[in-house]
């Protein structure tokens, strides 16, 4: 596959590279080129140039649509070979890449390709004689994208597809860490048909995405990332009066009450909890069970985790995978190490997997229990494969414990009382809650998170109003 940046429907290379490895060996699969502040001008520019070009912004929408659908049957085409990629690159087993992360992204397509003729704006009724109202949603420019490494595929498809839905123009920016199957996708929108200039991929670092965010001609930025970063990029946005939607960081409570299926909670949470090696920003991490049932929900968890086998993704008998990286190995240690020193009651893991995977980034699904309100390991996101569990001993304490945190992106509910784990739902502040079921997602379904967790949403009809505005027109009848 190729490995050079993709800029006005060219494949360039750069003066200087970067490796990208793979999580389960430590071995370098590729060298990519650093953007330079040329490149990404090049790349805006070219977005820029197409956005009014009649090859693009000429297609009728049905014209566009099929180049949608026609993206969707390639890339469904070559899911095997994108699965391998992503789990090479990023290190998710192949259950994950091949039988959710591609997948979706194929849904994705043909989600937002049905959209493409069904945008509408409204006519309205106004209290001036003789003047007809109406209004209609227009593209916004060029958008940058600005991507993971947990889900490099799915995440940008999430950002991706209703952007050229709605008639605009990309340059993105996949994280350093996991650009393959970024690249190879931009492979799959030429061979598609997708006019020179209306995608762009540019590779690099941190610099690579200020020069993005702050580039004059960019209209709009989506990023998925940390919390930090977040506010770096909704502060110069601001100052720049750019739109921007983003998708940061969680660290997602599990309310488990005593009357739940204890069995099912334990499968359900493990799924939500090490989902990807617990990288994940809706991972449920914070576990909150009624205390005469949070030793033996403790105890459950720990001895499903522990026996997990660990081990390349490419092993279709994996059930967790490596972390993305040395640097991501290295913080989940220091936040082990920490809950131990903040008096936490480890109960599995704990350590970095040895022998046949050493030389991987693999660590051991961590279980802790005691864990209280104010240890940092049950209040700051790490990101990996480090479970909490905290008892609780009275309902009502329930909805300020689940908040008392600056995140906000997702939260789960185990009971069968029904009536109230939605009273419970209205009460905690997060983007989805999910009641007695595991993470699933659906293109048709709204996805964002609230306080520090982000702002705007991603799928359904919100993507649309995301890379869109509205615009009033009005008649004089008279």
């Amino acid at each position: 596959m190729r490995t050079d940046m993709y800029i006005g429907g060219k494949w360039t290379g750069g003066a200087t590279t970067f490796p990208t490895h793979n999580p389960a060996t430590g071995e370098v699969i590729a060298e990519l080129p650093e953007a330079t502040a040329s490149d990404v001008d090049s790349a805006v520019e070219a977005a820029s140039v197409a956005f009014a070009s009649p090859e693009w912004a000429g297609l009728l929408p049905a014209q566009r649509a099929r180049l949608l659908f026609k993206v969707a049957d390639l890339l469904e085409q070559r899911a095997a070979e994108f699965a391998r990629l992503e789990t090479t690159d990023q290190g998710q087993p192949l259950a994950i890449s091949g039988g959710f992360s591609v997948p979706n992204a194929v849904e994705h397509f043909r989600y937002y390709a049905g959209w493409v003729t069904k945008i509408t704006g409204v006519t309205a009724p106004l209290s001036v004689p003789d003047v007809d109202y109406r209004t209609r949603r227009e593209p916004l420019g060029v958008c940058a994208l600005i991507t993971p490494w947990n889900f490099p595929l799915m995440i940008l498809v999430w950002k991706l597809a209703p952007a050229l839905a709605t008639g605009n123009t990309v340059v993105i920016k996949p994280a350093e860490q996991t650009p393959l199957s970024t690249l190879l996708l931009a492979e799959v929108l030429e061979q598609a048909g997708i006019p020179a200039g209306v995608v762009n991929v540019v590779t690099g670092g941190p610099e690579v995405g200020k020069a993005l965010v702050r580039h004059p001609k960019v209209a709009k930025i989506s990023f998925t990332g940390s919390t930090a970063v977040g506010r770096e990029i909704a502060a110069e946005a601001g100052r720049a009066l750019k739109k921007v939607s983003l998708e940061l960081g969680g660290k997602a409570p599990s309310i488990i009450a005593a009357d739940a299926d204890l069995d099912a909670v334990v499968e359900g949470n493990l799924m939500s909890g090490l989902l990807n090696s617990g990288q994940v920003c809706a991972a449920a991490t914070r576990f909150y069970v009624d205390r005469v049932r949070a030793d033996e929900f403790a105890e459950k968890l720990a001895g499903a985790a522990g026996s997990m086998k660990l081990g390349s993704g490419l092993d279709e008998t994996t059930q967790l995978g490596p972390v993305v990286s040395q640097e991501q190995l290295d913080q989940i240690d220091r936040y082990v190490g920490i809950g131990r020193s903040e008096g936490a009651q480890l109960l599995t893991g704990g350590e970095r997997a040895g022998g046949e995977l050493a030389n991987g980034y693999f660590y051991r699904p961590t279980v802790f229990a005691g864990v209280a309100q104010d240890m940092r390991i049950a209040r700051e996101e790490i990101f990996g494969p480090v479970l909490t569990v905290l008892p609780y001993d009275e309902p009502e304490e329930l909805a300020a414990r689940a908040n008392d945190t600056e995140y906000g992106l997702a939260a789960y509910l185990w009971t069968r009382d029904i009536g109230a784990a939605n009273r419970l739902a209205h009460q905690v502040k997060a983007g989805t809650v999910w009641i007695n079921m595991p993470p699933l997602l659906d293109a048709g379904a709204a996805w964002g998170g609230m306080k520090a967790s982000g702002m705007g949403r991603e799928m359904g009809w919100e993507a649309i109003e995301a890379f869109t505005e509205v615009k009033s027109i009005w008649t004089n009848l008279a």
